[in-house]
């Protein structure tokens, strides 16, 4: 059974121009209660059926760390797809940030399990020119929590106004010296999102996810944005079937920018450097 959820209030104006500057100010913004538990709680359920799958096979889910993985998916394998990718929050700061031609590139999610460990210092992914060179941000990652963040579930740590640090002596363009350790450290915020919050942040602000001493997983989807032109579509391989696509309302289908096929094949994932920096936290 699919779970609507009522439709929040747009944006005002205002709010938005607000919200964007504090995105651009600090490299990541919160949005309360931008679901109901109960559509949160389909979407968990969502996340635990894709990730057994991919455990299941080959080249099915990338490691990010000892216990700690990622998984790529399409997105007819959430129900509420439509509703996260036409939620008028993130529309709404999507294209005052990205323009409104913005497309979505991914469709995945991070699940650390018990026993995680600190991640290393880290960006998702190098600095593009265009915002090295004008500081304009090209994309953006919206994060929804499928579970109420506890302190013991090994929270997600940013560091707050470090998405326009320069890059270039980071190893492979995403990873700081450790002697950079310190300033992150001092301006860590960990955050704890309940079911329903949801985040939107420049993927490029400097982050890690920290060791989980509960028993329990903490799965949190990720939706990828780009501004045309940002290229982020190559490292990801998502796709729909007609059937679905037909489904979709025209307003999401106008910023969904990944292939129509006649049947789905399942993701391998792309077992970038990322991942085997990450092995060796």
């Amino acid at each position: 059974m699919t779970v609507h959820r009522t439709a929040p209030a747009p944006l005002g104006a205002a709010e938005a121009e607000s919200l964007t500057a504090r995105l651009y100010q600090d490299g990541i913004i919160g949005l309360p209660q931008a679901f109901s538990r109960d559509w949160v709680k389909q979407l968990g359920e969502d996340i635990d059926t894709a990730f057994a799958e991919a455990r299941a096979r080959p080249g099915g889910a990338v490691g990010r760390g000892p216990n700690r993985f990622y998984v790529e998916i399409h997105p007819e394998q959430l129900r509420g797809f439509a509703d996260l990718a036409g939620h008028p929050w993130i529309t709404a700061i999507a294209e005052a940030v990205l323009g409104p031609e913005y497309k979505i590139v991914e469709v995945g999610f991070d699940v650390p399990l018990a026993g995680a460990v600190d991640q290393p210092w880290h960006r998702d992914f190098p600095m593009p020119e265009e915002t090295a060179r004008h500081r304009r941000l090209n994309s953006l990652a919206v994060n929804v929590t499928a579970v109420d963040t506890e302190p013991d579930m090994g929270p997600f740590e940013i560091a707050p106004g470090t998405h326009f640090d320069d890059g270039s002596a980071f190893d492979h363009g995403m990873f700081p010296p450790r002697e950079a350790y310190p300033r992150y450290r001092e301006l860590a915020v960990r955050k704890y999102p309940k079911m329903g919050d949801i985040s939107i942040r420049s993927a490029l602000t400097i982050h890690r996810g920290t060791a989980n001493h509960s028993a329990k997983s903490r799965p949190v989807l990720v939706l990828g944005l780009d501004a045309p032109g940002a290229g982020n579509d190559e490292r990801h391989d998502a796709a729909v079937t007609r059937e679905y696509w037909a489904s979709l309302p025209e307003s999401v289908r106008a910023h969904l920018g990944c292939p129509v096929v006649d049947t789905l094949r399942p993701i391998t994932q792309k077992h970038t450097i990322e991942g085997l920096v990450m092995g060796e936290a």
